[in-house]
């Protein structure tokens, strides 16, 4: 076993250690991940609020009410969202909402169809 520590693609924790043939796990979040899992970091990493990896073109459902500036209602928990785009920032999905129209969504309020 090497002595080299990686970054978690899951948290971003430095202290990932190696605990197998090109394996590593993070003490933070307890994530395992081999070697070629970590290289690619350079695509965008979003995960839903129960962890699971969201990709470009998959359906979310939105776990909580969420109040739209300027509407006058809220997106209802349990409204689907089909052919979701990813983004960097503060709200990482860009989507289209039947009643709202285009719309961003922060990730942590979603969960994967």
């Amino acid at each position: 076993m090497s002595e080299e520590m990686k970054e978690c693609p899951s948290c971003q924790c430095p202290y990932g250690y190696e605990s197998g043939e090109n394996e590593y796990t993070c003490p933070e979040c307890s994530n395992v991940w081999t070697v070629t899992e970590a290289d690619d970091t350079d695509e965008l990493m979003v995960m839903d609020s129960n962890g699971v990896r969201l990709l470009p073109g998959d359906s979310v459902i939105v776990i909580k009410d969420l109040p739209v500036k300027g509407a006058p209602k809220s997106v209802k928990a349990g409204t689907k969202v089909k052919n979701i785009r990813l983004t960097d920032g503060d709200h990482n999905i860009d989507c289209k909402i039947e009643g709202f129209g285009a719309m961003a969504l922060k990730s942590e309020f979603v969960r994967k169809a």
